[in-house]
């Protein structure tokens, strides 16, 4: 994708007041188009494994390199790191597994998940290890949930036991509402732990609005949590200094709204900010910087077009520009979609040239993309890694060891691959 098929946005200096938030000292860490088709479930092109669990070089020069590090996993959506290096990995048909540090061997699936719905892009999510993991053991899992023939997301808990063989005392801490029964697609959802510790949940609108006849405007409804973002703490309950506590009509949890389906999210190293990439409808994936109250447009504005419209820029959502009414997008994706998914800021001593850099998987785009850091909140032209991939990247993670993780999101040969030189 050429470089005149992106731009870069600026943040509306002219947004409306935000409440601030009290960050503590303590820590600073919808049916789809044909066109979209391969980004709501479309089978991958199966490769031979490459070796599993090789040792991984020092660094030094060289090319950057994919080797595969651990497969046989089924649709993979989310790993996090434990502190002993070992990898905590979430499939999509509702399996958590752990992978030795080395990636040598795999666990069986983990005991004690509530029960998950597994249709369309619904299954088990994302996964985030507890900032206090060492004390407390607690890992934190998005997956979508079925209650009276409605489904929606929701985040549960649970303490990884010494065997590392089940989740004891499991708590579902989060409940996206309402549930709805539009689809099976749009459910999000990326965990982030803020550096105060409270808990960021970027969350999908289920496809309820169509930005053609947008009269539920559901994303922009400060009553539901379909296409927002919430902070929530560790156990669930509302932090006092979110943006829309006490404010009538609004669900305290709500953090910013006008999101479509964030399905990437990450904090900045230098600000603590999140950040997160979501996807457009036919064009328009996004990257935005997360800020209390802040309102990124979607179904009212987009740079994508709707479903079925020629592609191109006479048929943006609302014209395509969100100021002055809404956030502009840091970046986005047009003509065409990329269907981001996953996102990573880059801070290790392995690849000096990708410093200062944040990192977005791409399941339509099956690439690995890297945009530049300018100052703190703008970035630069995007470059394509790994085009000849041709698989689904679904998260990207830094590991402890500097190394760069990727997810390939297939039924037949999901697994982690590792960056290496």
């Amino acid at each position: 994708m050429s470089g005149a098929d992106w731009r870069a946005g600026t943040l509306y200096a002219g947004m409306p007041a935000m409440k601030p938030i009290a960050w503590s000292r303590r820590r600073l860490v919808w049916l789809c188009g044909a066109t979209l088709l391969a980004s709501c479930g479309g089978s991958d092109e199966s490769k031979p494994p490459l070796p599993v669990g090789a040792p991984a070089p020092a660094g030094g020069s060289g090319s950057p390199q994919l080797n595969d590090f651990r497969t046989g996993l089924v649709n993979p959506w989310g790993m996090a790191f434990l502190p002993d290096g070992r990898i905590v990995v979430t499939e999509r048909p509702g399996r958590m597994r752990i992978v030795s540090a080395d990636g040598a061997t795999m666990s069986a699936a983990l005991g004690g998940l509530p029960s998950v719905y597994v249709a369309g892009q619904g299954g088990l999510l994302d996964v985030a290890v507890d900032p206090d993991f060492a004390t407390t053991p607690w890992l934190y899992w998005a997956y979508s949930e079925a209650a009276g023939g409605v489904t929606g997301t929701a985040v549960a808990r649970g303490q990884l036991d010494a065997s590392a063989t089940t989740l004891d005392n499991v708590q579902v801490i989060f409940r996206q509402s309402p549930k709805v029964n539009v689809s099976d697609s749009h459910y999000g959802a990326r965990l982030v732990f803020a550096p105060d510790g409270t808990l960021f949940v970027t969350l999908g609108e289920r496809q309820t609005d169509d930005p053609a006849a947008p009269t539920a405007d559901n994303a922009q409804n400060l009553g539901k949590h379909l296409g927002k973002v919430v902070r929530i703490n560790r156990d669930g309950t509302v932090p006092g200094d979110n943006p829309y506590v006490g404010v009538a009509g609004a669900l305290p949890e709500i953090y910013s709204l006008g999101h479509r389906n964030p399905q990437g999210a990450a904090l900045h190293p230098a600000s603590g900010e999140l950040w997160l990439v979501e996807h457009g409808p036919q064009g328009g994936d996004e990257i935005n910087r997360v800020v209390a109250q802040g309102n990124y447009g979607w179904p009212l504005r987009s740079y994508g077009c709707p479903y079925g419209s020629p592609v191109g820029s006479a048929c943006r959502v609302g014209g395509g520009t969100h100021v002055p009414n809404f956030i502009e997008p840091l970046a986005f994706w047009e003509p065409t979609s990329t269907a981001p998914s996953g996102m990573m800021f880059y801070t290790g001593d392995k690849f000096p040239e990708w410093q200062n850099s944040v990192f977005v998987g791409a399941l339509v785009g099956q690439s690995l993309w890297r945009f530049p850091l300018q100052g703190g909140n703008a970035v630069g032209a995007r470059e394509q890694l790994f085009a000849s991939l041709g698989e689904r990247v679904r998260d990207v993670r830094q590991g402890p060891d500097g190394w760069i993780y990727l997810l390939i999101d297939s039924d037949t040969n999901g697994r982690i691959v590792r960056i290496t030189r």
